[in-house]
């Protein structure tokens, strides 16, 4: 099997600004598949450029993430543009439907060629949960509360970040919105009925999906009206519905399993691994505990990611690289910046 493809399903996170020697090792593990970058992890554009280069020339067919949303979740700050929240668009849109959806698309251009930059292949976004005005943890980090006006708002965004060579993920799959447990800290339980999530949460992915969303995340959160397991350990959720009725061909990706809303799978982090795999995720993310990593890698050790997995997570892998300096002086990035604040958008 070629190099590229001769990666595993686990993805991980790192302690700090520089690749440790036990951490080489880790990314060397046959089942690492890639790396997530946090906080923790930037300092300046020029420190986590040579941290993706180190990671790059340890492995280089790992996949290197971010959440680079915008607003509280905006893992690089100093050096790059203060992205709003993605309520903001939504705002815009009362005002200007048309307008909000080129500054969309200009926002999802911007944040994904900064990323790109540095190194970074994909940041996760964009969230397509609807606000329900009910939910601390999601928030202002949906577009709106309208299904179809999320579902127009993002086809623009990520169409914006496609433009940039970014793949995108939408996220948190069938919709995390409409229940106030934050699932980092709780198990969350959506009580609706079946039909009334396809009615109003599941109409963004779905369109995302007829417009080739590149990969998706599930939601930790039990939907008990439709099936027992959270929806990122559900046969149900993930391959009756999503890949086989949907026609989802793109990456599965479990949420960080150590969540409190992934303990129902299992108190040890490869019982829960191994449900999230076996109900149809391509690859699962082990963030925040280096010695869960370790665990689930080694418990893995004996899993064969098949080859449908493989090939869909490679294509994550960016699809354009931009040069910092040039980016930043192209027209292109100051024709859109100047686009975003006249409309109020981005500080």
């Amino acid at each position: 099997m070629p190099e590229q493809l001769n990666t595993g399903p686990v993805i991980l996170d790192l302690e700090g600004l520089e690749l440790k020697r036990a951490e080489h090792d880790l990314l060397l593990h046959p089942q690492c598949g890639g790396v997530i970058l946090f906080a923790r992890n930037y300092e300046s554009v020029e420190q986590v450029t040579n941290l993706t280069a180190a990671i790059r020339a340890c492995r280089p067919g790992l996949v290197i993430y971010v959440d680079q949303e915008g607003g509280r979740v905006q893992r690089m700050r100093e050096g790059f543009l203060r992205l709003p929240p993605l309520a903001e668009i939504g705002k815009l849109y009362a005002q200007d439907s048309n307008a909000a959806c080129q500054q969309a698309q200009r926002l999802g251009w911007l944040m994904a060629a900064e990323c790109l930059s540095v190194g970074v292949d994909v940041s996760f976004a964009p969230v397509l949960d609807l606000d329900y005005e009910n939910s601390q943890v999601i928030g202002d980090r949906a577009l709106h509360g309208d299904p179809q006006i999320v579902a127009q708002l993002a086809e623009h965004y990520v169409q914006g970040m496609q433009q940039a060579g970014m793949a995108a993920v939408g996220k948190h799959y069938p919709g995390h919105g409409f229940v106030a447990a934050d699932s980092h800290v709780d198990i969350p339980v959506d009580h609706r009925e079946y039909e009334e999530i396809v009615a109003a949460d599941l109409v963004p992915f779905k369109h995302m999906i007829e417009q080739g969303l590149d990969g998706l995340m599930p939601a930790h959160v039990i939907y008990d009206q439709c099936d027992p397991d959270p929806a990122g350990f559900s046969v149900f959720w993930i391959q009756q519905l999503l890949r086989m009725k949907l026609g989802f061909d793109g990456t599965v990706f479990s949420d960080d399993l150590t969540m409190e809303g992934a303990s129902c799978a299992g108190d040890a982090m490869i019982e829960r691994a191994q449900a999230a795999l076996g109900a149809g995720c391509d690859v699962v993310l082990v963030c925040n505990d280096q010695d869960a990593a370790q665990s689930t890698l080694d418990g893995l050790e004996r899993y064969t990611m098949p080859q449908a997995s493989q090939q869909r997570h490679q294509r994550m892998k960016s699809r354009q690289h931009h040069e910092w300096d040039q980016l930043h002086q192209s027209k292109q990035w100051n024709d859109c910046v100047t686009s975003c604040q006249q409309y109020g958008v981005l500080a």
